[in-house]
């Protein structure tokens, strides 16, 4: 089993920037996706961005250009750095784990973000 958890959300007017960490309570072997969803009331939970193990990134269309994902596979940390955030940002966001031996999912807690003015 691994645990992960979030940090970093917050309250930022629109055009700022956060930076959001996810750290896995152990190292993860095998081949392997780290990524951010998110999630506003009343709508479905969304991709963000993913990185795998060998540090290929994909974005949602939203998103790219504005957002940039990282890992450290040391830390068992993924991080989501955020630029030029607008309000339609605003959501719960939560690190995921998706390990390809087993097809598994771990999920964070979730981290919540605010942008407005």
């Amino acid at each position: 089993q691994v645990q992960l958890v979030e940090s970093g959300g917050g309250l930022v007017q629109p055009g700022g920037s956060l930076r959001l960490s996810c750290v896995g309570s152990r190292n993860i072997n095998g081949f392997n996706t780290m990524g951010w969803y998110r999630q506003a009331p009343g709508k479905q939970r969304e991709l963000v961005a993913v990185i795998n193990s060998g540090g290929t990134t994909n974005y949602a269309a939203s998103v790219k250009g504005r957002f940039t994902i990282s890992r450290d596979n040391a830390k068992n940390t993924v991080y989501l750095q955020m630029n030029s955030l607008e309000p339609e940002d605003t959501a719960v966001y939560y690190c995921n784990l998706f390990i390809w031996l087993g097809q598994t999912n771990y999920w964070g807690q979730g981290t919540q973000v605010t942008v407005s003015s």
